[in-house]
């Protein structure tokens, strides 16, 4: 009973932190999505109204689009890019580790409002990748004052910060068997071919998870976007995320922004479990004699 007491004293600030910043938020969301609430005054319960208004908002539709489209690019960009990183990083060269190191610093900036900041200036109409591109003879490219363009500058940021995702790659790289390399090698197997018919089977636990971790945060990016764009050209990288800060703490609309937070919840939940319903098509375990 003691060792019980000690132990559970040892978790008790985290069980205080799950319940305050957690549980509890959560919950009072859920309820205050049924509620008209301005913050100053009491909240009052208005039903299902908030979310009949989010269905006929042409607002709320036009994020919802902008947070898709998003997610769809800068995914499987960022997938496919770590990984490359981390091919690239998994020979045994001199001074390798040091090239983990820098290679992994982005995941740690990323999410600084500093590195936003210098983002929006590196695509301004005078910034560096346009001098880059007058370089190359390449006509500059005014990239916030269109949709595609800005989407673009938003998307690279997120590609950008795959530190997290490639050492993850990298690790499963490293607990994939020589063995199968050396067989695939003697049976006249080419290096694309080995990769194509080893590493990616073996990889795709790590593929799985790296997958559903990055729709989870590419669906709530906020940083970025607010900083580099902030929802322009035309609310075409307005995001979800923006929307409920907008709704809840700019025009003091908690009970609306409650309810485009727990329709983000939704659909997250909704990506997250065709992953996991999709995954036993493509997702191969050692057990399984899935990378044979």
């Amino acid at each position: 009973m003691e060792n019980k007491r000690v132990g559970l004293l040892y978790i008790l600030p985290w069980l205080i932190g799950l319940l305050v910043f957690t549980i509890y938020p959560f919950v009072s969301s859920l309820i205050l999505s049924f509620t008209d609430y301005n913050i100053i005054y009491a909240p009052k319960f208005i039903g299902i109204q908030n979310y009949v208004n989010l269905f006929h908002d042409n607002t709320f539709w036009t994020s919802f689009i902008a947070t898709v489209e998003y997610v769809v690019i800068t995914v499987p960009l960022k997938l496919i890019f770590s990984l490359f990183i981390a091919l690239l990083l998994n020979f045994k060269l001199r001074g390798i580790n040091f090239y983990r190191t820098a290679y992994y610093i982005p995941s740690i900036l990323g999410g600084n409002i500093a590195i936003a900041v210098m983002w929006r200036f590196l695509f301004a109409n005078d910034g560096l990748v346009n001098q880059f591109l007058r370089i190359l003879g390449i006509h500059p490219i005014g990239w916030f004052s269109t949709g595609v363009g800005a989407v673009i500058a938003i998307s690279t940021l997120r590609i950008w910060e795959f530190g997290s995702t490639m050492v993850i790659f990298l690790a499963g790289l490293k607990d994939i068997p020589q063995e199968l390399y050396e067989a695939a090698a003697v049976d006249g197997a080419g290096k694309v071919r080995t990769f194509f018919k080893v590493t990616i089977p073996l990889l795709t636990p790590i593929i799985f998870f790296n997958l559903v971790m990055q729709i989870i945060q590419s669906f709530q990016e906020f940083n970025g976007p607010y900083m580099i764009t902030n929802g322009g050209p035309l609310n075409k990288t307005y995001l979800l995320s923006m929307m409920i800060y907008d709704n809840s703490f700019k025009y003091f609309n908690m009970g609306y922004g409650s309810a485009i937070s727990w329709f983000l919840f939704v659909i997250i939940l909704v990506f997250t479990l065709f992953v996991f319903r999709s995954s036993k098509y493509w997702v191969f375990y050692s057990d399984e004699g899935g990378g044979e």
